[in-house]
């Protein structure tokens, strides 16, 4: 039969201190595990099955300490209850001694009444020979081991078992009494002195642990007090030698105060580190290849002679007449002799193994990384409408609050034609003319507070130049983007228009050279400017789509629509601008349009349209 609650309840304390005897810490897990195992009452040999995933070698040695230290906690728990038995018997046998005191029949010291039945008297009798029994059974123990001498208190009710008379032992008894005593299947016989309290065969008080029932609360404080003690004791020593369990390579994870987020690698990160260990590696091979030879040739000598700073101190303002690194090898502080060839054979010494050769020292990257840019999490739509939701209902939570305390009247309600009878109810039938009269004012109010703020929102002429401006404008002191572009034919004043008007109106610099095939466009501006300003002259402007005059020739004019068109030269970043406004300049010659971008110093544009010009010339 398996265990009650309360029982298992009252066993875990016994289970953790043995858990904690054997393992040396507690562990939750086999706690658990053991109070099952004793709640179904399984034999040794089952529960070291069931406890051998979890303590492996230590499974045996644990289950014998915890089989030992319930069977004690049973005994003395079992005592205590019998304890209080006998109290409560002895004080019911109190009570009913002072009621019976009447005369009848005396058997072995039991008084019985005459008006008692006959039954009744036998059970009496044989319960009195039963305790009678009993308690000689007890003095004949105490006195095997070697306790004669105590008596054991008579107990009321029950007559005193006669005395045993002193038989004087035998040698079978002395041997029985010399072998060694046979294992015990059930639990020793308890031993009680003449106060009625528990002692052990040398006559010694035993004190049994008393479990009194107490609150959560009690219990909580219990363990956090525990807890305390142990928190401050010397920890213990995690070593291989001391724990089992102990594992070196496993690195206890340190919590972390940052804040998470998504953090991404970047393409090609791991081929990048590879190449880098793989640099590394063939850096120290050449280090190793140039230290080798800088000790042959002696360049390592000289560079610690190098290092050593000059004993000698220098006044404010003195110029020395030899360098200090020079001064360790040279025999006098002067150069005169070397230049001469007269040093001695001390300073001929110093000088050999100085060669021509440069030792340039290896270049370390900084300690602390540049720390990378972590991606914000963006929200969704419907997260960001919930934003906008709560910030509209905070700012209209003040106004709310002092409407409902009367600081501020009420806002009339949003009256029209359609929901007219549903507002007003009663004033709308009494008055229809009134009411409409009173809701298309309300309506035309509201119509031109709505003007009124739109007018006040809105932009003055001067305030929109300046946003379209601001718009246009860019930042170009980190760098300006100049692009050139190559026009066969710059004829049409309408595309000659339309190039200088957008050229204006995105606010770019450049010029415009036109010469007889060869018409050249460089505009400077940023990034956006170019954009657009590239688009207008490769899409939007239809270069073949010049109109023909009237004196010119059918087949001159086919061939001119057909050729026409805009290209692309170049594109590139330049420090600073070069020139100023775009204008068109007209130039006859070529000497004369490279002489325009000459005084620009920037003349290689042309250069590279002229070439291309050329390259195209010899191809048709």
């Amino acid at each position: 039969m398996a265990l009650s609650k309360r029982d298992l309840d009252e066993l875990r304390p016994v289970v953790q201190s043995s858990v904690l005897k054997v393992l040396g810490i507690n562990e939750p897990s086999v706690v658990i595990a053991a109070v099952n195992c004793i709640g179904q009452r399984m034999s040794k040999t089952k529960t070291v099955d069931m406890l051998k995933p979890l303590l492996e070698d230590s499974a045996e040695r644990f289950v014998e300490t915890l089989f030992v230290d319930v069977a004690g906690f049973q005994v003395g728990n079992r005592a205590s209850k019998r304890t209080t038995k006998e109290d409560d018997c002895y004080e019911g046998h109190k009570k009913r001694s002072k009621l019976s005191h009447f005369p009848g029949e005396e058997e072995n010291g039991v008084k019985f009444a005459k008006s008692q039945p006959e039954a009744l008297r036998n059970d009496a009798l044989e319960k009195a020979k039963k305790a009678a029994e009993i308690q000689a059974r007890i003095q004949a123990t105490m006195m095997s081991a070697g306790l004669g001498g105590l008596k054991l208190p008579p107990m009321p009710g029950i007559p005193q078992a006669p005395a045993i008379p002193k038989v004087p032992a035998t040698k079978e008894d002395i041997n029985d009494m010399k072998s060694p005593p046979s294992v015990l299947t059930k639990p020793a016989p308890l031993i009680l002195d003449e106060q009625g309290r528990t002692i052990d065969k040398s006559g010694r008080v035993i004190i049994l642990p008393q479990h009194r029932p107490t609150i959560k609360a009690n219990i909580r404080a219990k363990r956090r007090e525990e807890f305390k003690v142990n928190q401050q004791e010397k920890p213990q020593d995690l070593s291989a030698d001391s724990n089992k369990f102990f594992d070196p390579r496993v690195v206890p994870v340190v919590g972390r105060g940052n804040r998470k987020s998504f953090k991404f690698h970047d393409q090609g990160k791991f081929e990048q580190v590879a190449q880098r260990i793989r640099a590394k590696s063939q850096l120290e091979k050449l280090q190793n290849e140039i230290s080798q030879a800088a000790k042959k040739t002696g360049i390592t000598s000289a560079t610690k002679l190098a290092l050593i700073t000059p004993k000698r101190e220098l006044k404010e303002n003195e110029i020395p007449g030899v360098e200090w690194w020079d001064s360790f090898i040279l025999p006098t502080e002067t150069y005169a002799d070397v230049s001469k060839g007269t040093t001695q054979a001390s300073g001929t010494d110093k000088l050999v193994g100085i060669t021509n050769l440069v030792e340039h020292p290896i270049q370390i990257e900084p300690p602390a990384e540049k720390k990378d840019v972590e991606l914000p999490i963006y929200l969704t739509k419907k997260e960001m409408k919930k934003l906008r939701r709560q910030r509209r209902r905070e700012a209209l939570k003040e106004t709310t609050e002092k409407i409902r305390m009367g600081l501020e009247p009420p806002p009339e309600p949003k009256v029209r034609m359609a929901n007219l009878m549903r507002v007003l109810g009663t004033e709308a039938v009494q008055d229809p003319t009134k009411v409409e009269a009173h809701v298309r004012a309300q309506m035309e109010k509201r119509q031109r507070t709505h003007e009124e703020t739109n007018a006040a929102r809105k932009l003055t002429t001067e305030q929109r130049k300046e946003k379209k401006e601001r718009k246009m404008r860019e930042d170009t002191s980190t760098g300006v983007t100049v692009n050139v572009y190559r026009v066969l034919n710059l004829n049409n004043p309408a595309k000659r228009f339309k190039v200088e008007a957008n050229a204006k109106q995105l606010q770019m610099t450049g010029i415009a050279v036109v010469h007889k095939d060869m018409n050249c466009v460089v505009v400077e501006g940023g990034p956006k400017q170019q954009k657009k300003f590239q688009r207008l002259m490769l899409h939007r402007i239809k270069w073949g789509e010049d109109k023909r005059s009237k004196h010119d020739d059918d087949d001159s004019g086919d061939e001119a629509v057909k050729s026409n068109h805009c290209q692309l030269m170049w594109s590139g970043m330049i420090k600073q601008r070069n020139f100023s406004d775009l204008h068109f300049k007209l130039c006859p010659t070529e000497a004369m349009a490279r002489e325009q971008f000459k005084k620009h110093n920037v003349e290689h544009y042309w250069g590279l349209v002229h070439s291309q010009s050329v390259l195209d010339s010899t191809d048709t």
